[in-house]
């Protein structure tokens, strides 16, 4: 079995233990929150030390702008990107003007300090759910493919790739993952007709690097969440629509997932069934675990 672990950092700078477990070959990068942000020099002494730990090992946040932005202070204060999609309702040539420039000016921010990659952007739609809201650019999928687009464009501008997320779309159900379970009763062709519009037609998009899994169980598809799903990673991405980028979990700390078993359990489960890279933002304790049982994951 392939993948990495994306792991969390307990503050401003590594501590002997950090730096062991993060030179660990299983370890493939780090995703920073507030709790690691003082000031922008000191943000940018962090992604230094990280990326002297070892070769190749990659620097993630999510930086989406609105409600979720980890580094605020000494940063452009990016609006949340459901404000573009009422901005494309007047006006769709400046919506989209706007959101090249924002992903440009997301992307260029961080690479300046040494991240490597935002977790960006949110193509769910914004319909009914409490946790995406107008983290999500429009209720139309049609809207969102265009926004979302530029948006791209503008990273790419940056010198950053695309994370697609949460797939196969979080919009449509109210529960947050985060805190409790989330279930969509719809079938296969209800998404595909809603949801699903925005990622199979941003998938092959050049500077899409990957996607990341929602943790929402859709049953009438699959019995298990997506992230945890052989047949939505497998059967749906990798062998249906032939995607070839990278598939990351959500973080394996929510809800959603960590109810269904030990940490360790739900990263056995999520490599299995095709994830190239899981999450573990927050429990620093089941990181060590997964590693102390490297043998049974490799």
């Amino acid at each position: 079995m392939q993948g990495s672990l994306i792991v969390g950092v307990s503050g401003f700078s590594l501590n002997d233990e950090e730096h062991e477990v993060l030179s660990h070959p299983r370890i493939g990068g780090v995703i920073l929150f507030t709790r690691n942000f003082k000031d922008k020099k000191q943000l940018t002494a962090l992604c230094y030390e990280i990326h002297q730990v070892k070769p190749g090992l990659k620097i993630y946040v999510d930086q989406e702008g609105g409600r979720v932005q980890r580094f605020r202070e000494g940063f452009y204060a990016l609006p949340a990107i459901g404000q573009l999609g009422e901005q494309y309702q007047a006006s769709s040539k400046k919506a989209l003007v706007a959101a090249k420039e924002q992903g440009y000016l997301m992307a260029h921010e961080l690479k300046v300090i040494g991240v490597d990659q935002s977790f960006a952007p949110v193509v769910d739609l914004n319909l009914n759910s409490r946790v995406i809201g107008d983290r999500a650019f429009s209720p139309d999928p049609e809207i969102v493919v265009a926004l979302a687009d530029a948006y791209i464009q503008g990273m790419e501008d940056a010198g950053m790739m695309a994370v697609l997320k949460h797939f196969p779309g979080h919009g449509s159900v109210a529960p947050d993952t985060h805190v409790d379970f989330a279930v969509d009763e719809r079938h296969l062709t209800q998404i595909e007709n809603s949801d699903l519009i925005p990622f199979e037609q941003l998938l092959r998009h050049p500077n899409v690097l990957g996607v990341m899994m929602s943790h929402v169980v859709y049953p009438n598809v699959d019995s298990v969440p997506a992230s945890l799903s052989h047949y939505w990673i497998h059967d749906f991405l990798r062998k249906r629509h032939a995607f070839m980028g990278k598939i990351f979990s959500d973080d394996l700390g929510m809800k959603a997932v960590s109810a269904l078993g030990t940490g360790a359990e739900m990263t056995r489960r999520a490599l299995h069934a095709g994830c190239d890279y899981v999450l573990l933002c927050n429990e620093w304790q089941v990181v060590l675990d997964v590693l102390g049982m490297n043998d049974g994951l490799a």
